[in-house]
């Protein structure tokens, strides 16, 4: 994967002395490591090696890019990425506007065509970008960065201290400080970058775990946003809360035993009901929502629709597992989410932009 992440970077549609490619590798047991130095060598003053020393996890690993770095422009791209080569171009066109402190680009899934699951991550992932963040940009509300494929003026990373490693979503966190200070965060649609989704509920349990307890943990925290109340600070603290909105929208099962138990359940019979009319409400124009955003538009993926509800209750479980963690002060530990380095993807072209790359890295071996 690392080595499909840095063919693209090299092949950016951008000026070659304009940027620089800075990796942190630190405690790898596989190849990485001999990878990242073969870089190095071949593309001297383009690509940049961190190694050595210890990071806690990804925040502190940023920082350590961070001190090392030269550009006004700091963006960052998880080793799963494959970022499209006009995403440093675009990105730098929305940043001639000098009001956006940091941007957020969008990211698609290279191995929805797995199964199942990656299909609904690939669902979610367009209705995220295309409808949430994207109707959030263009309401002036709060958009958040989402950790790969963001963008942040280098004089601000600076002067916020850079990333908080005491956080397990950095890029949550980050996001509620740069809204703190009354800083613009733009959603992009043309800066465009896959990644790798979870192929396995256990693989997807690990990192939800750690994104909800984060978001709690930096809902709690932040929750002073509304001192200051305006529609992006309080659409800031709305969207933190998040995870806490997904165990209350369950509460409304809990309640069905008592309908039964009651004398005179009349109330109850209406919270319950009405909740499971709403939830399902919801739920229904949430994937009246992900068909229109899924592209390509494909008639039979309306049969996908039904096990929406399957995976929101899976979210549920998710949340609440989150939220007993930090009920009962488990450790904060940041644990790499699995990849497999898969390619499904009904997009011909970023099949056909990998294979480009590998066939010049050959090349220029040979």
């Amino acid at each position: 994967m690392l080595s499909r992440l840095l063919d693209a970077l090299l092949h950016q549609n951008y000026p070659r002395g304009k940027f620089e490619v800075i990796v942190v590798e630190d405690g790898s047991t596989d190849a990485t490591l001999g990878i990242c130095e073969r870089y190095a060598s071949a593309n001297q003053g383009r690509v940049r090696l961190v190694h050595g020393g210890s990071s806690s996890g990804k925040p502190s690993a940023l920082n350590r890019a961070l001190t090392v770095s030269k550009g006004d422009i700091v963006c960052v791209f998880d080793a799963d990425s494959v970022p499209e080569q006009n995403a440093l171009l675009n990105a730098a066109r929305h940043f001639r506007d000098k009001s956006v402190a940091a941007l957020q680009g969008r990211v698609q899934t290279l191995n929805s065509e797995v199964n199942m699951l990656t299909k609904f991550v690939s669902y979610e992932e367009a209705a995220w970008c295309e409808g949430y963040l994207n109707g959030k940009d263009a309401l002036g509300l709060f958009v958040h960065l989402r950790g790969s494929c963001q963008f942040i003026r280098r004089r601000m990373l600076e002067d916020l201290g850079g990333w908080s490693d005491r956080h397990l979503s950095e890029d949550m966190e980050i996001s509620a400080r740069l809204t703190e200070r009354g800083c613009r965060i733009k959603y992009a649609s043309d800066v465009c970058s896959w990644q790798e989704s979870p192929e396995s509920l256990v693989q997807m349990f690990r990192q939800r775990i750690r994104w909800y307890r984060g978001s709690m943990e930096v809902a709690l925290k932040y929750g002073r946003l509304i001192r200051k109340p305006s529609f992006r600070t309080l659409d800031a603290e709305a969207t933190l809360l998040g995870p806490f909105v997904l165990i209350v929208s369950f509460l409304s099962y809990l309640l069905g035993p008592l309908v039964f138990a009651s004398l005179d359940g009349s109330i109850v019979w209406l919270l319950t009901f009405g909740g499971w009319a709403a939830l399902t409400t919801t739920l229904a124009a949430g994937a009246v929502g992900l068909l229109s955003v899924a592209r390509p538009k494909r008639k039979r993926d309306v049969l996908w629709l039904p096990f929406i509800y399957a995976y929101w209750s899976f979210q549920v479980l998710l949340a609440t597992c989150a939220l007993l963690r930090i009920v009962f002060k488990a450790p904060r530990e940041w644990k790499r989410t699995p990849r497999t380095g898969t390619i499904a993807s009904a997009d011909s072209n970023l099949r056909i932009q990998i294979e480009g790359h590998s066939s010049d890295r050959e090349a220029t071996a040979l």
